[in-house]
């Protein structure tokens, strides 16, 4: 698996994996404010992007933050969100990293991976230990997690609360 920054090039194969996600009725977590900020504007959100990397250019409260398209075999699987600040918002809710895989990808061991690199992006950043979440209910989730080092810390509601020390990666 590779991860890296969209490109324009990238724009129809992108568009297809949010239409898979929008069928399947699930959301593309990690880039749903990035993604409504440029409402529905793949070449839009590239500019947002780059923007966003430093600040919180569309004031989602995450702060600055970078989206990273998932490969596997040349076929785009899914998409990480590393969010570089501790924000409330990332604190309260959303976690240094967002992901997900398209639901044609899922049940396929590509997540584990997928975080593992995502956690490799934030050791190149300087990041040193990263807040990760997940619903109670997402077992696959949680799985890989824990597979990456996470140690839990809490449960708010129906959201689980880890903690990965990436420089022990």
């Amino acid at each position: 698996m590779e991860l890296r920054q969209p490109q324009a090039g990238d724009e129809q194969v992108f568009l297809e994996m949010a239409q898979e996600f929008e069928q399947a009725g699930s959301r593309m977590s990690g880039a749903i404010a990035i993604w409504s900020a440029a409402k529905g504007d793949f070449q839009r959100m590239l500019a947002l992007l780059e923007l966003q990397a430093d600040q919180d250019t569309i004031a989602s409260g995450l702060g600055p933050f970078r989206i990273f398209l998932s490969w596997e075999d040349e076929k785009l699987t899914g998409l990480l969100a590393l969010r570089t600040a501790t924000t409330p918002a990332v604190l309260r809710e959303y976690g240094h990293i967002g992901y997900c895989l398209r639901p044609s990808q899922r049940g396929k061991g590509l997540a584990k991976e997928q975080l593992r690199l995502g956690l490799l992006e934030a050791k190149e950043l300087g990041m040193d230990r990263l807040l990760v979440t997940c619903h109670q209910e997402n077992e696959a989730s949680r799985r890989t997690i824990l597979a990456n080092g996470g140690q839990y810390e809490k449960t708010v509601d129906t959201d689980e609360f880890y903690w990965i020390r990436v420089n022990e990666r």
